[in-house]
């Protein structure tokens, strides 16, 4: 997919957005953690739960790679809105069944729930900003 900066960069974008540098480092971070719950979740002794905290992994991450397409290649961003929205309560659901399965893949979770919800209200603001 290619990047439109010109298009990103013509957003009105609110007061609270973080510089550009920042995302990176974030998700880096983000994805490390994510990657580390999900080994513990799977290390664990399985149970019947244990089905359905893969199946939340498994969608959480699915629409979340669905978000960067939406916004940046469609430009569609009542679409990714929607996506982050979306995306934001499966990581809250996977969160917990994570830290029913092993407490310490949920904590893990803890910084991804909240930087999906910052990135949801960051996401809605600039739909306000450029479309509303």
């Amino acid at each position: 997919m290619k990047y439109d900066k010109e298009w990103y960069d013509s957003l009105v974008k609110p007061k609270f957005q973080p510089p550009a540098w920042v995302f990176a480092p974030v998700w880096t971070v983000l994805y490390i953690s994510m990657f580390i719950a999900a080994v513990l979740v799977l290390a664990a002794k399985f149970h019947w739960i244990n089905i359905f905290a893969y199946l939340l992994f498994t969608a959480q991450l699915t629409v979340n790679l669905l978000w960067t397409p939406a916004f940046f290649g469609e430009h569609n961003l009542r679409k990714a809105f929607l996506l982050s929205s979306l995306l934001s309560l499966l990581v809250f659901l996977t969160m917990l069944f994570f830290y029913h399965i092993s407490k310490f893949a949920g904590i893990l979770f803890l910084p991804y729930f909240l930087w999906c919800l910052f990135a949801t209200v960051l996401n809605f603001e600039i739909l306000e900003l450029n479309e509303w």
